[in-house]
């Protein structure tokens, strides 16, 4: 079939052709925004789950609508080399002047965009890169170096602005388990006294399954502050149309038994079914697309998985990683006890302490439950001994 028809086009974040299955948690998070612009209370949105499962995918999409809906929507994505004030800084500073462009410049976007630079010329001084802000600091405020405070000076004024302008401020920020505990309980604490006032700013993030555990370190009052999402898998029929609405849109068609196919191979994880989807398309020689096709796609779709998805990931780990990734991988999909993964390595399990310490940081594994072990990424455990036949290598 002709391949530059292909509705199908897997990457990171990439929003698919059919957003199937998530219909409840983007009216969900639409509430949770309807309300916040309307002065209401409303507890901020996280969505955590595994590599794969499309949150940041469902991220960009809820962003995409917020802003056809004329909020004031900020993508932020995490990462660990940057701080978290070190990221707002610049986003907050481009949307206030953004607003000024539509809305027409105001006093309470001036001073918003002041207590900004205040905010970051504080920041700058305990390693934050430069950042070119036009507006002199507002001396008194979000300038103290006390992050806490500070984030929520920020949080205050931003929302003033908003609200003036008939808006409400929306952070979408991506990976939030890179941001420190430190800066993540300064932010949560910041949005917890926010409610007071009945701002429109909130927050709509997304990560892997121990964020859950962070959040609750950090401040023990935030389940009661988000709303936590689990998002995983699709299920057979949401998968099902996933795959068919798309080849549809294209005026083709794909048997219930491909689609069954499909399903087996990929469990159902949304960034899965786009790479078999691709696949099955580029080998069918014309519609519908049988279950042979399918079947004939496994090996392609798993090259390609191995190539991308799942080699970047792979190349981030040190030697001592990766044996310990293999150790897991020879036990299954897991998850596993800490014990057994260290008598696989014939080791004491203290002695990999600081492995797996490491790799819970670069987000390759998460802890479940009190000393078990599981893989962030699905079906990892598989590639882990394509890659690595013997776990000495």
């Amino acid at each position: 079939m002709d391949p530059r028809k292909n509705p199908f086009s897997p990457g990171a974040g990439t929003i698919p052709p059919e957003l199937a299955g998530r219909d409840e948690v983007r009216e969900q998070i639409a509430i949770t925004l309807d309300r916040i612009r309307n002065g209401l209370n409303a507890q901020s949105g996280i969505l955590y789950g595994l590599r794969g499962v499309g949150k940041t995918a469902l991220l960009n999409q809820m962003r995409r609508d917020a802003e056809q809906r004329g909020f004031a929507a900020i993508p932020i994505e995490c990462r660990e080399e940057r701080s978290l004030a070190g990221l707002l800084a610049p986003a907050l500073r481009a949307e206030l002047l953004r607003m000024n462009r539509i809305h027409a410049i105001g006093a309470d976007v001036t001073r918003a965009l002041r207590v900004v630079a205040s905010f970051f010329k504080v920041q700058a001084k305990i390693g934050e890169v430069e950042l070119a802000l036009e507006a002199q600091p507002e001396l008194g405020i979000a300038d103290s170096g006390d992050l806490e405070r500070d984030l929520f000076d920020v949080f205050r004024e931003v929302g003033e602005a908003a609200r003036a302008h008939k808006t409400a401020i929306i952070l979408f920020i991506d990976e939030l388990q890179y941001v420190p505990e430190i800066e993540l309980a300064a932010m949560i604490s910041a949005l917890h006294r926010l409610n007071a006032y009945l701002l429109p700013v909130t927050l709509v993030g997304a990560g892997l399954p121990q964020l859950l555990g962070r959040m609750g370190e950090a401040k023990s009052y935030a389940e009661r502050l988000f709303v936590f999402t689990p998002i995983g898998p699709l299920d057979q029929v949401s998968a099902a149309a996933a795959i068919r609405e798309p080849i549809r849109t294209q005026q083709e068609q794909i048997t219930p038994e491909a689609l069954d196919v499909i399903y087996a191979a990929t469990r159902g994880y949304p960034y899965f079914l786009q790479e078999w989807g691709k696949q099955v398309w580029d080998i069918a020689a014309a519609s519908p697309i049988s279950a042979s096709v399918a079947r004939n796609a496994d090996d392609a779709a798993l090259a390609q998985l191995d190539a991308s998805f799942f080699r970047v990931r792979f190349d981030q780990l040190t030697p001592a990683e990766k044996r310990y990734m293999r150790a897991m991988a020879g036990l299954g999909e897991g998850p596993h006890r800490s014990g057994d993964i260290a008598t696989t390595l014939g080791v004491k399990v203290t002695s990999v302490g600081p492995t797996r310490n490491a790799l819970i940081r670069k987000g390759m594994i998460y802890s479940p439950n009190h000393g078990d072990t599981a893989f962030t990424v699905p079906m990892f455990d598989a590639f882990m001994r394509r890659i690595m036949p013997d776990i000495s290598l």
